[in-house]
């Protein structure tokens, strides 16, 4: 059986989070180099050193809050690309939470799924 919480991969993740360097290179309220209309409404950027599917690190959307934990995560697939990517969210609010999984659901190429690590 499964279990959607399991506390083991949290600690992983985290584990992957603590010998990385954040890089943001992605401030809030910019849009996308390629895409205008996509607008970012939290800090993003990336774990140095790390590899995700597009050859690139692993994305990272960093929140207001100063409690910077990893308390979530959203798989996204995108027809576009033809590519899915695992996204961590990191020190996000509620809103900024919903505001990050409706980006990621807002057209028909990109479609997220939101993954909330158990509180």
């Amino acid at each position: 059986m499964y279990d959607k919480y399991d506390p083991l991969f949290w600690q992983t993740m985290e584990q992957l989070i603590e010998k990385s360097k954040l890089v943001i290179d992605r401030c809030k309220d910019t849009p996308h180099s390629r895409y205008p209309d996509f607008i970012y409404p939290v800090d993003y950027g990336y774990l140095q050193n790390t590899q995700s599917m597009d050859g690139n690190g692993i994305d990272v959307w960093y929140g207001t809050l100063e409690d910077k934990r990893l308390d979530s995560i959203i798989c996204t697939v995108d027809v576009f690309k033809n590519d899915s990517e695992i996204k961590l969210l990191i020190g996000c609010t509620d809103l900024e939470k919903e505001k990050i999984y409706k980006l990621h659901n807002q057209n028909k190429y990109m479609k997220g799924i939101f993954i909330q690590r158990d509180r």
